[in-house]
């Protein structure tokens, strides 16, 4: 499936969006082939995860150093993203330059920083950068969606765009005998005027819990984009995280079916702990603007037969 508004592309774009249909990939029927990659034969492997892209963020931000109260919705149309292209480009760099290679890179949502219903033009604008840009990623890339990418309040037409831009919104895929799912935490937040598409992926996910509880698979990996908590399980809730009722639900039912590791973005800094003794939620800093004092950077993990470690990389030319 190729669903391109080929009159918002610019001809020069050609070549990338050619690159873009190898590199980035498209889960359909919520499945994802990345071919040599899928493999049902376990060895010791390396991904990359980072987060929080959001071309367009600093410019909205310009102005009172807070998201949102800056001079971006005031003037949007206007809007530039010079910081977050060279961040994306470091990005690209250094994962390019790993050897041996990562199987794949994932990026937990918040691509673009132009929310669908307000501000097309420039969403258009900041989709085909991030294309040109991440077209040049020598690794299969994986994309999740973000609160930013659908709407805080998801609505039909802007589930469509987003699956119309970058494919499925929820898909599982393999690795070398390792399991992982990818879900649209937004409709955990804010799934009621989509009611019909968040029946639908917990009625899937469902399926994929029932999978990952099997044993059939060395690790099962969770990516989505808003953390389930910050550092503590019982923590009161905040903008960034799930409330206590359904975070409670969900983390049990992760536990209960053997994920032991869950990859987000959302906080725009590093954080993290653990449910239980074996459930581990992982926050990863933002590739773009950050809101505290960690910097703009990545995870590299490493997948062994007993274990998933992960190390936060600062990215270069961050200044």
């Amino acid at each position: 499936r190729c669903n391109v508004s080929w009159g918002s592309f610019k001809l020069s774009y050609y070549n990338e969006y050619k690159s873009y249909l190898r590199m980035i990939k498209r889960a359909e029927q919520h499945q994802l082939d990345l071919g040599e990659c899928s493999s049902s034969d376990f060895s010791n492997f390396t991904f990359i995860q980072g987060a929080d892209c959001q071309l367009g963020m600093v410019y909205s931000c310009k102005g009172t150093g807070g998201y949102g109260k800056g001079m971006g919705y005031e003037n949007y149309d206007n809007a530039t993203w010079d910081d977050e292209l060279r961040w994306c480009n470091s990005f690209v760099d250094m994962v390019n330059e790993m050897e041996p290679p990562p199987k794949f890179a994932v990026i937990c949502g918040d691509l673009l920083d132009a929310w669908p219903a307000k501000c097309g033009e420039v969403r258009t604008r900041q989709y085909e950068d991030f294309v040109r840009v991440m077209s040049r990623i020598r690794v299969p890339l994986v994309c999740v969606c973000g609160n930013h990418d659908i709407g805080n309040h998801p609505t039909a037409a802007s589930v469509e765009r987003y699956r119309s831009d970058f494919g499925d919104d929820w898909f599982s895929f393999v690795v070398n005998n390792v399991f992982f799912i990818v879900l649209n935490s937004q409709y955990f937040e804010f799934g009621g005027r989509v009611k019909d598409i968040t029946d639908a992926q917990n009625k899937w996910l469902a399926s994929q819990l029932d999978i990952a509880q099997s044993g059939k698979y060395q690790h099962s990996v969770i990516f989505q984009h808003i953390p389930y908590f910050i550092k503590y399980p019982d923590e009161p809730k905040i903008y960034y995280t799930f409330g206590e009722d359904i975070r409670k639900e969900m983390l049990e039912r992760f536990y209960n079916a053997g994920i032991t590791k869950i990859f987000c973005g959302h906080f725009h800094r590093n954080a993290g702990g653990w449910y239980k003794d074996k459930l581990e939620i992982i926050v990863t800093s933002a590739i773009g603007l950050q809101h505290g004092k960690d910097r703009n950077g990545f995870r590299v993990v490493s997948v062994t037969k007993d274990d998933i470690i992960h190390e936060y990389v600062t990215l270069r030319n961050i200044d």
